[in-house]
């Protein structure tokens, strides 16, 4: 979910103080269907949940709720970042009209008050629209308002047609297509958002994680982390009893990329302070920078960084330390010596406070609430530690069974307690009310979390034992979602991971692309990445165009790795297809011709996980109007109406006559003359717009190339518009108190 922006809340709106200013402004804004808005970049969300759209610059754009709107008229969230803080623009509900179309009829206007709120205003900081009509900018560009969406909206009834939460500049840019993203919606009753599509072999969206790499430098590995700052792969080891060659107890440092032996450090000191090569069972926590604190036999705490010739450390008093976890005060960590708990100092291993349970051997912190919960498997319970006080808060009962303890460990987003428990692994919340069960066949090891992925990541180890039900001597890697327990991805196999030699280890790069998975009987490392098969976030929609119009289709999909594309058509209704030669970009533009009419045209997008496609859409070519040809010499504009279009490029003739606009027409230059794939060609005369002495010349022609096929648009507001906009800012203007103009 997108996280709150920083922004400072609307104030209050008084309808009365709105009067002729509001009804100008609604006109301005439904008078979108004088201006081309571009169509928003990629778009990414489940149905019903929070939907992200991008701009062309990066703008984000979201809506809280995005499908099942009530059709009565539903609060949604509007949030947006990185747009231009300089430049005023409008949030507003409107109809949809696909790829490079007008988003039109819009509902709303200025009218932010009350009930009604269909659109919003957001002007820089400072602006004299600012707190009466229009709500500043937050900090990066950001806003956070909030609209009422009805279904059925002057004029606009999106139970009939695709509507979308769209934003663009102001009456104050117009032209000014800079700040245009649309997010669609759906209501009640109607088909669920977003750019339709399917997947070919696997559902849209599936997520995989593959064993890509295994690495066999560091002995027998008994736990992994990945540093944070330098990216390193710290491996704490025990002497791998298959290379009778060499001792591999100690620390090691792999690259993470290729498993590539950096260094080690192998010694450590005893209990007199001699050094001696030392196993390392637990890696505890990361030091700034590079290095590690770690546990080692039977009571050490140590500390080293690669290119050490040997770790600093000292040994706690009393028992051996069964399980470590960073401190609760800076240079401490916490250690548990059967059913004693204590905070000990990491140079010196002093101990600072201490905590006899009535039973345990391992805990985990939540460092973010202050709590440690320590397992006691033996009587199958949990205390909960306040380490503020250092004393049991509470006792919360484990389920019963066979005793069979993994791990314990702590979500630190939510404060989850996930417990490996015989066969299963039993989720606490933050308080210790049991939320759920995850039952398997194996033993569930280790889990780690991550907050960006909202996901637990936990393997499984086969029992190594052929007399129990369903042993195979192989592991498995599981990947669940922290909100609801459910698998997020099929399990991947670890084939020879069992635990006669030892619990495995997991480390978790962020945002969970790759996980490093320890198999101690058979001294290896496995390497896991994830992949995600495409799924479309932006398809193209039908169209219908004149004979000698250049045609662009829009897809994307979004995937891990990022997917290829192949656009295809059929010239058969759908029945078969064939990719178009060369056509492998996010966009694919031609220019069409009477034989493209009725083709049907979809992006299919690949990667390692999967195929997806988008919906397929018809073209529609209609004849070119009088006076215009689309072969031979270019054809000359058409003059006068209200939407006089030029003519079209020519095989190899002349570039047509760009036409000249009657009354308050909008009109768009000829194209050049050349060929007909636009290598070359012609140039492209000017035209005019507007009427009688009023009206504004355009640009010239271009020359040559691609672009000159194709001509330019010369204008994009009709001369009424302009004095509607005109208009609206000047009421808008007395609008304000005190009336200044």
């Amino acid at each position: 979910m997108t996280a709150p922006l920083p922004t400072t809340p609307p104030a209050p709106r008084a309808p009365h103080r709105l009067g002729a200013a509001g009804a100008a402004l609604t006109l301005v804004l439904a008078s979108a269907s004088a201006l081309a808005l571009a169509s928003g970049g990629p778009v990414s969300a489940a149905a019903g949940a929070p939907r992200t759209a991008l701009g062309s610059a990066g703008q984000q754009l979201t809506v809280s709720t995005a499908s099942d709107l009530a059709l009565l008229g539903q609060t949604v969230r509007v949030t947006g970042k990185g747009y231009d803080p300089a430049k005023g623009v409008y949030v507003a509900l409107c109809k949809d009209n696909g790829d490079d179309r007008l988003p039109a009829p819009c509902a709303g206007g200025a009218d932010m008050t009350g009930a009604a709120k269909a659109s919003q205003w957001i002007v820089p900081v400072g602006d004299a629209q600012a707190g009466e009509l229009g709500t500043p900018y937050g900090a990066g560009g950001g806003f956070d308002v909030e609209l009422r969406l009805t279904a059925k909206n002057e004029g606009l009834d999106c139970t009939r047609v695709v509507c979308s939460v769209v934003t663009r500049v102001d009456h104050r840019g117009v032209g000014d297509r800079s700040q245009d993203v649309r997010v669609p919606v759906a209501f009640r009753g109607g088909d669920a958002v977003g750019p339709s599509g399917e997947g070919v072999d696997v559902p849209q969206g599936t997520v995989a994680y593959a064993a890509v790499a295994q690495f066999t430098t560091a002995g027998k590995p008994r736990d992994v982390l990945l540093h944070p700052d330098s990216g390193k792969l710290y491996v704490g080891s025990e002497d791998l009893p298959d290379t009778a060659g060499a001792n591999e107890s100690g620390l090691h440092v792999l690259d993470p990329a290729d498993g590539r032996l950096r260094g080690s450090v192998t010694r450590a000191p005893g209990s007199t302070g001699a050094l001696s090569q030392r196993p390392v069972r637990q890696l505890i926590a990361p030091l700034p920078g590079d290095g590690v604190v770690f546990a080692y036999p039977l009571r050490g705490i140590g500390t080293a960084r690669e290119g050490d010739s040997a770790a600093a450390g000292a040994w706690v008093p009393g028992a051996a330390v069964t399980d470590s976890a960073p401190g609760v005060t800076p240079g401490t960590v916490l250690v548990a010596q059967g059913p004693v708990l204590s905070e000990v100092d990491i140079a010196t291993a002093a101990v600072k406070r201490t905590l006899t349970l009535d039973g345990g051997e391992e805990f985990a912190l939540d460092a973010a609430r202050g709590a440690v919960w320590f397992t006691d498997f033996g009587n199958r319970r949990m205390y909960r530690v306040d380490t503020a006080a250092f004393k049991v808060a509470a006792t919360v009962e484990l389920p019963r069974g066979e005793g069979f303890g993994g791990f314990t460990e702590v979500d630190p987003e939510t404060g989850a307690v996930w417990v490996g428990l015989d066969t299963s692994v039993v989720v606490h919340d933050a308080a210790g009310k049991r939320v759920g069960t995850v039952e398997g066949q194996d033993l569930p090891r280790a889990a780690r979390f991550d907050a960006a992925a909202h996901e637990a990541y936990v393997v499984w180890q086969d029992a190594g034992d052929p007399s129990r039900p369903g042993s195979d001597n192989n592991g498995a890697l599981a990947v669940y979602r922290t909100a609801d327990l459910k698998p997020a991805a099929e399990p991947v196999v670890l084939p020879g991971n069992h635990g006669q030699s030892g619990a495995a280890s997991l480390a978790v790069q962020p945002g969970g692309g790759t996980l490093f998975a320890t198999n101690p009987a058979e001294g290896r490392i496995v390497r896991l990445e994830r992949s995600v098969s495409p799924t479309v976030i932006q398809g193209p929609t039908d169209r219908t165009v004149t004979a000698g119009a250049v045609v662009s289709l829009t897809a994307r999909a979004g995937g891990t790795p990022s997917p290829a594309v192949v656009w295809q058509v059929s010239t058969d209704a759908g029945k078969n297809w064939k990719a178009v030669p060369g056509a492998t970009a996010a966009t694919y533009a031609f220019t069409a011709a009477a034989a493209h009419d009725g083709r049907r045209y979809r992006a299919e997008f690949h990667n390692s996980a999967g195929t997806s496609r988008t919906t397929a859409i018809t073209l529609t070519v209609t004849a070119p109007p009088d006076g215009s040809s689309t072969e031979g010499a270019g054809g000359t504009g058409s003059t006068g109406g209200t939407d006089a279009s030029a003519g079209t490029s020519g095989t190899s003739g002349t570039g047509g006559t760009a036409a000249t606009g009657g009354g308050d027409g909008t009109v768009t230059a000829g194209a050049a003359g050349g060929s007909s794939d636009a290598t070359s060609g012609g140039t492209a005369s000017g035209g005019t717009v507007g009427g009688g002495s009023g009206g504004a010349t355009a640009a010239g022609g271009t020359t040559g190339g691609a672009l000159a096929s194709t001509g330019v648009t010369v204008a994009s507001l009709g001369g009424a518009a302009v004095v509607l906009t005109a208009a609206g800012w000047a009421l808008v203007r007395r609008g304000r108190p005190g009336g200044a103009a």
